[in-house]
């Protein structure tokens, strides 16, 4: 119902950051679950991150001390905050409504020497 947008991709040098942006057409506070997934090249999505509208945030374990995941109820917008990025962190980045998954064009994070 409310379409969720990703942006703020780019290239980084490892142990460098980057900060991902999901606008929200709407109200980010009605999507109960804003899910960050990433896909690299050849591999399978894998979840990332999660926002819940109660405040509770989850994190795979791969990216656990080195990703926030944060909203910006007054811009709609949920960012993912990624630290230290390692080589293996490559991927197209997905943001998705946890309840009612869609997959957009994703944004292209690259961590590159």
């Amino acid at each position: 119902q409310v379409q969720l947008v990703e942006s703020g991709g780019g290239l980084v040098q490892p142990g460098g950051s980057l900060r991902l942006s999901c606008a929200a057409s709407g109200s980010i506070f009605i999507v109960f679950s804003v899910d960050w997934y990433r896909q690299a090249p050849g591999k399978q999505r894998e979840f990332v991150a999660r926002s819940l509208r109660t405040g509770t945030t989850n994190y795979a374990e791969s990216v656990k001390g080195r990703f926030t995941v944060s909203r910006d109820n007054a811009k709609n917008t949920v960012y993912l905050q990624m630290n230290s990025l390692k080589l293996e962190d490559t991927a197209v980045y997905y943001c998705t409504d946890g309840l009612r998954p869609s997959w957009g064009p994703g944004t292209q994070g690259t961590v590159s020497t």
